[in-house]
């Protein structure tokens, strides 16, 4: 029902008030909305979106946090699905699209519940059982050690990360490259005893026009997308010394407001030069410290330039402020914004220089690049190569998604076969499980189980392979592996699409894998989105106030 000014229910609502079925109906169309728009982007052969804005920007892409991030999206109900995308990409990288096409599913076949009488209490209950349930399969049956199964699996995950990506017939190439770069910033976590841990913002990553996809590389180092000031400094220095600056290196100017009468002309020419001292003063201050490489983020004047130069010295400016942050980080520096001391006079503290071994400048594309090489605190540059801007955007994405799987899959130690095997494992383990429950929570549970179907379906539909029978065939042979054939075959629990020859395989001897955790938590994501927009059943829209 629909009570648009809130008569008939006591309250004198100065808006729109709907209730029950309509809310639901509607929660439910705007989710399905959201996950149509990314369901064709699914899978290895799934296709690209191009999204183009108000000012006319271009962005083709088949990530799904990407997309749903560039929709501006009204309904509150569809924003919740846009905000697990993003939640989903930021806790684990990966799978994005597919934890949006759960949910709503999940959302759907919930509301279809609802419509035979169910109430909603009932059906979330029984999900969250579900959800139980299929998390302690997946631990107890489904689970590989990475250890097990050695380097070549990390690849393979990478790769299985990047096969439906613009990158995906390099996968190759770019996940032994992704794989490698991990793994340079491995360091020990200090929180939690002899664990270890790779933090992503340790790897740097460039975009460049010009050559081929495959000429990207890697660089054991930091690199930045600025060139030297002058060309009068050294392209290599040895033992570099990095003074980080946020500010600005010009002939020292009075400020606004300040008037200086003079009464004597050679005053002039002594209050030139003394702005020109107190600016030499400050750069001898820095050079004196012991730094041979100056990196700012704002500008360097012709004056200030001469007095790098003499003292032999790479200086590079109009650097960007998160590049400094994060090549500090690495070289074991700090971001210098003022050389005011406690004293109110000018001093640089040597202890805020970065060291490294060795700063040279490089020729990439048309432009140059600076490296820091062999930084103390770890740190990989990867430069992309590719034609055009909206190439390298997207390369830059997928090897992000990339990063991530290997990241999760080297912490967490564990991973799945993919290609839709854990969906149908669990969809017939929750069909079994759900006839012991008694109570309508058994219909929910069975309800998730098929809603878990729609990952493999809709794989099979974006490969233009039959989804209904290629799902039943996968079906059966995870039936067989749970209910004893399983013993013959200790392998069929393993058994997902291959979506290139539109038949049945092992994917985890195939490599085609992903991290136990993206599965659980995109699961767990899925359900609580669900559950949430399922509990709605009354939506007050207030009018803006009038103004008078």
């Amino acid at each position: 029902m629909s009570a648009p000014t809130g008569a008939g229910t006591g309250l004198f609502l100065n808006g729109e008030r709907q209730t029950g079925m309509d809310v639901r109906v509607g929660n439910v169309t705007a989710a399905m909305a959201v996950a149509n728009i990314v369901k064709s982007s699914l899978g290895p052969v799934g296709l690209d979106k191009m999204l183009v804005d108000d000012i006319g920007d271009v962005l083709i892409t088949n990530d799904g946090a990407t997309i749903l991030h560039q929709l501006e999206v009204e309904h509150p109900a569809a924003r919740v699905l846009v905000e697990l995308a993003h939640l989903q990409d930021q806790e684990v990288g990966d799978g994005t699209t597919s934890v949006v096409i759960v949910a709503s599913e999940l959302l759907k076949r919930g509301n279809e519940l609802i419509k035979r009488g169910i109430h909603p209490t009932s059906i979330m209950t029984g999900y969250r059982r579900a959800l139980k349930a299929a998390v302690a399969h997946i631990k107890k049956d489904l689970l590989v050690k990475v250890d097990l199964l050695g380097e070549e699996n990390l690849i393979n995950s990478a790769k299985t990360s990047m096969s439906s990506k613009i990158i995906g017939p390099e996968s190759e190439f770019f996940s032994r490259m992704a794989v490698d770069a991990v793994k340079s910033v491995k360091m020990v976590d200090q929180a939690s005893e002899g664990r270890f841990r790779y933090p992503l913002s340790a790897i740097h990553v460039l975009k460049a026009h010009g050559k081929s996809s495959t000429e990207s590389h890697m660089v054991d180092g930091f690199a930045l997308n600025v060139s030297r000031a002058s060309q009068g400094m050294p392209t290599c220095v040895s033992g570099a010394k990095i003074a980080m600056l946020d500010m600005n290196f010009q002939r020292h100017r009075m400020a606004m407001g300040v008037e200086v009468t003079v009464t004597d002309l050679a005053e002039i020419d002594n209050i030139r030069q003394r702005e020109m001292d107190i600016t030499k003063e400050r750069i001898m201050k820095i050079i004196g410290a012991g730094a041979n490489v100056i990196l700012t983020t704002k500008g360097i004047d012709d004056l200030c330039l001469k007095y790098f130069v003499e003292a032999g010295c790479v200086a590079a400016r109009r650097c960007g402020k998160e590049d400094l942050r994060r090549l500090a980080k690495a070289t074991g520096g700090k971001v210098v914004t003022t050389m005011a001391d406690m004293e109110g006079n000018e001093s640089f503290d040597p202890a805020m220089l970065g060291t490294c071994e060795s700063f040279r400048e490089e020729r990439v594309g048309d432009g140059e690049m600076l490296y820091a090489c062999g930084c103390k605190g770890g740190a990989t540059t990867i430069v992309l190569r590719g034609a055009n801007e909206y190439m390298l955007d997207e390369m830059d994405r997928s090897l992000h998604d990339a990063l991530c799987v290997v990241k999760r899959m080297l912490e967490s130690n564990t991973l799945v076969a993919g290609g839709g095997a854990v969906e149908a494992a669990l969809s017939v383990k929750l069909e079994d499980f759900s006839h012991t429950i008694e109570g309508r929570e058994q219909l929910a549970i069975q309800e998730f189980a098929e809603a878990l179907l729609v990952i493999p379906k809709v794989l099979a539909v974006n490969a233009a392979k039959d989804a209904t029978e290629l799902v039943a065939r996968l079906r059966a042979t995870h039936a067989k592996s749970q209910t004893g054939g399983g013993a013959s075959d200790p392998n069929l629990k393993y058994y997902g699409l291959d979506l290139i020859g539109g038949e049945i395989r092992d994917n985890l001897k195939a490599g085609v894998v992903e991290p136990a955790i993206s599965k659980i938590k995109s699961l767990r994501f899925a359900t609580e989105a669900a559950i949430t927009i399922l509990r709605i059943d009354d939506r007050i829209i207030l009018n803006a106030d009038q103004q008078q």
